[in-house]
């Protein structure tokens, strides 16, 4: 395969009548349902709250989206923005866009109307397709992007602004475009960040998709009896690119919209997911709810599960420790990447190397790793610490418009530099800690210098660092070390109440009055506010995981 577009077309010709896609609502998302009336629609035909798709059928309607953007004027290169929530329509429409030879660029749903504008500008966007939740944001800047020239709308009531992208996809032709492309060509565009919190757009080729299938596939043998069960974010390389393991030999994949407990193990049951991937979090509080009495697992059918695997953040070992003792028949793999390397898999642990927890583990299928030193490009001694390379063919092809940035973090020979420092021992890699100054918390990016600038607005504040303190649930937390100016008072409570006009997730979780220290240059000596706050902190909670 070519393309990523040619595996959709071969899983439509050799199992059109094969359900590809079920998205499985539930009663928490804002629509006050209980699952008794979960239940009695299963009687019903059409599934309200359940909806399933063949592979021809989303064959089909990743043609007709192509051939309307086609009928548009949309040509080869052109970038299409889709900001949704997960729903059935999400992956058709991405596919739609690619087999139009365009782009697909998604966007964080968490992104407020400006980050939303910056991203669409930077990218070059010239269509956008989004859902109802997103409606307000989207009218606070939609007239002030002139290159966004189709504005698509997929759900109930359209806005003004926009047009239905249900009634116009519906008239467009099934058949599959005569575009021709190659595993050169650009596919999409994903954002990632710097230490500022400016996102980078990550240019992917067909190349990089395509090989991020054979990844998964390989480290999971992934065959077309396996459901996988996709919980996170579709715009995210981490949720998608797993999903490819499945959709590169068939199987079935289900979207689960909710993350509680009874939910996830409910959705394994009823759908019979073999593959569930977890955020640190959601298997904590599996392992809490079980342990509770919260769920009852003799209230599911879970024998079919096999595999559990987790990435985006650090992963406590003694975590995993638990989720053994309570599933020990499940295999348990950890998953390595960043969205310049096309997702997760560069590196992987290994379902045979659960002996290993707490290494990231080894280079991936396709992928070589090494861990260089200042220079970017020299290798360090064994047992040294340097950063990790990768290189393979999931490195991306560029960041977008920004040269310079490029050639930061791509060295010769197409090594790619992660911004991760890293040592290995005994063959297995170990990360030490992020060149780059980002907190991953729950596994969504936190960037310090966002949450500094806004803290630093207060009058009272002298001055402020942000850093990830270790967390038993979330991995790590943002903790805000707080300066006073001399005369003024400030407290908890009112930092808190301060930072409400943060989106909830960039909200400090912790508040630490003290001086913050700064180097001879002026810059925060993050190393030595985290050996103050947070050893302690890391040794307590892996102490309070403990089996």
């Amino acid at each position: 395969m070519n393309t990523i577009t040619e595996i959709l077309e071969r899983n439509a010709s050799e199992w059109p009548n094969d359900i590809a896609l079920v998205e499985v609502d539930t009663p928490d998302e804002g629509k006050q349902r209980t699952w008794k009336e979960a239940e009695l629609v299963e009687s019903v035909p059409d599934k309200e709250y359940r909806h399933e798709m063949t592979w021809r059928d989303f064959d089909e309607k990743a043609n007709r989206f192509a051939n309307f953007l086609l009928s548009r004027g949309y040509k080869k290169g052109d970038k299409v923005a889709i900001l949704l929530m997960n729903c059935i329509e999400w992956l058709p429409i991405y596919f739609g866009v690619l087999k139009a030879g365009c782009m697909a660029v998604p966007l964080n749903f968490r992104y407020t109307a400006d980050e939303i504008r910056y991203c669409l500008d930077l990218a070059d966007a010239s269509a956008l397709v989004f859902g109802p939740e997103f409606t307000g944001r989207v009218e606070q800047f939609i007239d002030r992007v002139s290159k966004v020239r189709t504005r698509l709308y997929v759900g109930e009531d359209c806005p003004t602004f926009a047009e239905p992208y249900r009634a116009l996809i519906d008239y467009c032709s099934s058949r599959s475009p005569s575009v021709k492309m190659t595993q050169d060509d650009e596919a999409a565009i994903y954002f990632s960040s710097g230490t500022t919190g400016f996102p980078k757009a990550i240019v992917l080729q067909h190349r990089c998709l395509v090989h991020s299938c054979k990844v998964e596939q390989a480290h999971h043998g992934q065959t077309k009896d396996d459901c996988f069960l996709c919980i996170p974010p579709l715009y995210h390389t981490g949720a998608k690119m797993h999903w490819f393991g499945s959709f590169l030999v068939g199987g079935r994949a289900v979207l689960l919209k909710g993350v509680k407990p009874e939910w996830i193990l409910r959705a394994v049951s009823r759908e019979h997911c073999t593959i569930v991937w977890l955020l640190v979090p959601w298997a904590q509080d599996i392992l809490d709810a079980i342990e509770r009495g919260d769920v009852k697992l003799e209230d599911y059918e879970l024998s079919q599960w096999r595999l559990m695997h987790i990435g985006a953040q650090p992963v406590p070992p003694a975590l995993i420790k638990r989720w053994k003792k309570v599933f020990p028949s499940h295999d348990y793999d950890t998953n390595y990447g960043l969205s310049e390397s096309t997702g997760p898999g560069a590196v992987h642990l290994g379902v045979e190397n659960i002996d290993h927890v707490g290494a990231i583990g080894i280079a991936g299928f396709g992928w070589q790793t090494k861990i260089v030193g200042q220079d970017g490009v020299t290798p360090v001694k064994p047992g040294e610490v340097g950063e990790l390379a990768l290189k393979g063919p999931g490195v991306m092809k560029e960041y977008y418009k920004n040269p310079e940035a490029t050639a930061e973090i791509l060295k010769e020979d197409g090594w790619l530099l992660t911004g991760d420092m890293a040592e290995e021992r005994e063959g297995f890699i170990y990360l030490v800690d992020r060149a780059k100054d980002v907190i991953i918390s729950g596994g969504e990016n936190l960037y310090p210098v966002q949450i500094e600038d806004f803290l630093r607005s207060n009058p009272a504040v002298k001055d402020v660092a942000v850093i990830g303190l270790p967390d038993a649930r979330l991995g790590e937390i943002a903790a805000a070390i707080v300066s006073v100016k001399e005369g003024a008072t400030l407290t908890e409570a009112e930092v808190n109440d301060f930072c409400l006009g943060l989106p909830r997730y960039k909200r400090p979780r912790k508040v630490i009055f003290a001086e913050v220290p700064r180097n001879p240059t002026g810059k925060i000596e993050k190393p030595k506010l985290r050996r103050m706050y947070g050893a302690a902190g890391l040794v307590a909670q892996q102490n309070g995981l403990a089996v």
